[in-house]
Order: structure tokens, then C-alpha cells, then sequence
């Protein structure tokens, strides 16, 4: 619920205090003695998503611009007339959609000032690298609470649809000034801890678990950053902290961008192309969910004349981000192929080596693993170029010619020439 205070201008009282009255909301009235263009401060409560609709029929008898409206959140009223009101509001939609005025401050907020934002930023992407690098979860998860990105996201997507053209320019160059930023304190921190050998040389950063997970996005990439957005946009809508919904977001991007940046530091184009792809397919897709979310959620601009600008605006926005989205999802839709092959052709390759070693002069062998590599390409890997087979064999045991029958077999089965090595692990039996 909202304490709402509006100073009444010279001439209004009688009007604004009318349609007060047939609202049904309860007010108390002070003099305004400043002695200047207000006669009165007007006091009243309402329930949450009655507050636009109220304050649009002031602004109907006359209550302009040049009004001072303060809504405040209020814990508690205690009144039967504000309980009717509740009740009547609540049939018209949900009792939690805050204003459109509430919510461009809130998104407003959100995009905190530049230095703050970049600071936090920085921080955020630097903690994200150590822990990419340290195989840290813990690490990178706290890198994600206190990254600031949900503020320009929401702005632009606010922006759009109330018809605010500033807001919109501020949420899109914060969103592009934060993941610069983010990709340059990562690459430039990368470089460092490289440079003085805070990590063993050598490090192959692709090998990593943390650094690996980003580097082939597929569609379920996709469903998380339209998740993200589409909560994102529902906690502003419903005032909700955005404190969580923040740490969502961020998920979504500086762990990827944390990526690129170390791609970058460590020469590997490869790494930074396919985490760059994961970023950019995140934040386009933050931003076309909250833009749909608001959107559906019914707010418009004021002006009723804006309104056909903001609807151009919101349609012509949106197809750019599918239109980009799409393109993108090409190379989404090559690493879902790809993975799925990769799963298959290891499936093949286990089961081949499991029938292999059924045969009765192999009774005494043990399947334990079936690793494949695949050929590098660009951006993510191709066809199977070796595999290498690892069994569990009694000591003093030789088997010259499994090789060649795994090799035959496994050839058979992909349908192509792939070298196979075979690793024996020496396994004692107990004796009984």
C-alpha cells in the first residue's frame, strides 16, 4: 500500500478533492501557507495498483506537472473505507503492479550513478576472473552479488515502453559501458596473474570447469537469460527487492564476460568468440523479456498521444532483438548440434568398447572410460580425431591385439578412421 501527498495549486481544490470523493478514498487536507502557488496538501492512502489509476483521474480535473506528488509505502492502514477500496482495486487486476511514475523512479534508481556503477563493475569482473582461474564456484557466485547490472537492463526496457527517451539511452550505454568494462578489468587482471606466474605456466584456462561451462553456450543459455529478464522485470513491477533478481542477471553475464577477458589475456580467440556470443545472446535477451514483461503488464506512457510513439518504439525495438537473437542462435543451434553429436559418438565408442570386452579371451578386462577429442574448430570442436580407451587389467597381464579390435570396431561403428589408444590400469583381485 502508498501514502500519497500532492500539493493542490490555486483553484483545483474543490476539483481535486471532488474526485477524491468519488473515488471513495479517505484524505486529510492541511493549509498550505507558504505563501506561494498552493492552497493545500492533500493526504491519502490507496493500495498499491490503485495509485496510477487514481492519479490519472486527478490529473483529469486539472492537477499538472507543477503539482508536487510524493507516494511513500505504508506498512499498515487501519480503516474500513480503505479496506472497501482494497477490495474493489483488487478485483481490477494485481494488487502488487505498482504505478508507471513509481516505476520509472525505481528504474531510474536502479541505473545508479556512472562512477558507482563502474567501480562495482570492475569489482565484480575481477572477483568473477580468480574465480574462473581458481575453479572457485563459491568465488564466482559472490562476484555475482555485487554486480550492478539489473539497473540498465530494466532502465532501457522502462524507457521503451513509457516513451522515455533518456532513460532508454541511459539504460543502453550503462548495459554496453558495464560489459566494456567488464571484459577489460578481466582481461587486463588475466594478464597480470599470468605476467607474474600467480598461476602455473602453462595453464591451459580451457581446461578449467569454471572457464569450460562458458565456453560453448547452447539453448538452454537462452532460457536462462529470458528467465533472468522476465524476473527482473516482475519484481520492478511488483516493488519487490531486486536484490536477488539482481544476482539472476548476473549469472547471466559476468561470468561470461569474465571469460572473454581471459580468452583475450591468454591468446585464445577461440574462447573469447564463444563466450562473447554467450554474453551478447544474454543481454539481448534480458532486454527483449523485461520489454515484453512490461509491455503485457499494461504500461504505457501518460500522454495519450505518446502512446502510438511508444508502441512503435516497443515493436521496432523488439524485432531488433529477435532479429539479433536469431542470427545468434545460429551458433547456439551449431553447439547444441554439435554437443548432442559429441554425446552420441562417446555413447557409441563406450558401447563398443564394453562389447569388445565381453569377448571370453578379455574376461578378465574391465571397462572403466572412453574419452574421445575432437578436432578444434573455430568456435566449437568437430569430428572425432582419437580415442582413448581406458581398462582395468590383473598384473602381468598382455593383450597385443586389443587394440586393433577396438580400433576395428570403433571405426566400424562411426564410420570413419579414428586413431585408438588403449591405457591399462593395473587392478588387484582379492583373493578368497
Amino acid at each position: 500500500m502508498r501514502l500519497i501527498q500532492v500539493t493542490i495549486p490555486a483553484g483545483k481544490r474543490d476539483a481535486v478533492l471532488g474526485a477524491l470523493d468519488e473515488e471513495g478514498v479517505d484524505y486529510v487536507v492541511t493549509e498550505e501557507v507558504s505563501g506561494r502557488e498552493y492552497t493545500a496538501v492533500v493526504y491519502f492512502p490507496l493500495p498499491t495498483n490503485a495509485v496510477e489509476p487514481v492519479l490519472a483521474t486527478l490529473r483529469e480535473v486539472g492537477l499538472g506537472d507543477d503539482a508536487y506528488t510524493v507516494v511513500l509505502s505504508a506498512e499498515t492502514v487501519i480503516s474500513r473505507h480503505f479496506d472497501q477500496l482494497e477490495a474493489e482495486y483488487e478485483e481490477e487486476g494485481s494488487e502488487d503492479r505498482i504505478a508507471r511514475e513509481e516505476l520509472k523512479a525505481k528504474a531510474s534508481d536502479l541505473a545508479s550513478a556512472v562512477p558507482t556503477y563502474a567501480i562495482m563493475t570492475v569489482v565484480s569482473a575481477v572477483i568473477a576472473t580468480a574465480g574462473l582461474l581458481l575453479d572457485s564456484p563459491a568465488t564466482v557466485v559472490g562476484s555475482m552479488v555485487i554486480a550492478p547490472l539489473i539497473g540498465p537492463a530494466m532502465a532501457a526496457s522502462v524507457g521503451t515502453v513509457v516513451d522515455d527517451a533518456d532513460l532508454f539511452r541511459r539504460g543502453v550505454r550503462m548495459q554496453a559501458l558495464g560489459l566494456g568494462l567488464a571484459v577489460a578489468a578481466a582481461a587486463v587482471f588475466a594478464l597480470g596473474v599470468r605476467t607474474l606466474n600467480l598461476i602455473p605456466p602453462g595453464l591451459d584456462p580451457s581446461t578449467i570447469g569454471q572457464v569450460r561451462e562458458r565456453l560453448a553456450p547452447d539453448f538452454l543459455s537462452l532460457a536462462v537469460a529470458l528467465g533472468a529478464g522476465v524476473a527482473g522485470a516482475i519484481s520492478l513491477t511488483t516493488g519487490v527487492s531486486s536484490a536477488l533478481v539482481g544476482v539472476m542477471i548476473a549469472v547471466a553475464l559476468i561470468p561470461p564476460a569474465a571469460t572473454v577477458g581471459v580468452g583475450i589475456a591468454y591468446g585464445l580467440p577461440s574462447m573469447a568468440l564463444g563466450s562473447g556470443v554467450l554474453v551478447l545472446v544474454n543481454v539481448l535477451s534480458i532486454n527483449l523479456a523485461a520489454l515484453g514483461v512490461l509491455w503485457l503488464s499494461g504500461y504505457r506512457p501518460e500522454d495519450w498521444f505518446r502512446q502510438s510513439d511508444a508502441r512503435a518504439a516497443t515493436f521496432k525495438r523488439v524485432g531488433a532483438l529477435v532479429a539479433a537473437i536469431a542470427v545468434l542462435s545460429v551458433f547456439l543451434g551449431g553447439v547444441t548440434l554439435a554437443s548432442y553429436q559429441h554425446a552420441n559418438t562417446e555413447q557409441t565408442v563406450s558401447a563398443e568398447a564394453e562389447t569388445a570386452l565381453t569377448a571370453p579371451e578379455y574376461a578378465d578386462l574391465t571397462f572403466l572410460d572412453a574419452d574421445v577429442e575432437f578436432s578444434e574448430g573455430v568456435v566449437f570442436t568437430q569430428s572425432p580425431t582419437r580415442v582413448i580407451i581406458t581398462v582395468g587389467a590383473p598384473p602381468g597381464g598382455t593383450y597385443p591385439g586389443l587394440a586393433d579390435v577396438l580400433d576395428d570396431r570403433i571405426d566400424a561403428a562411426l564410420g570413419t578412421d579414428v586413431a585408438v589408444q588403449v591405457r591399462f590400469i593395473e587392478i588387484d583381485s582379492a583373493s578368497g
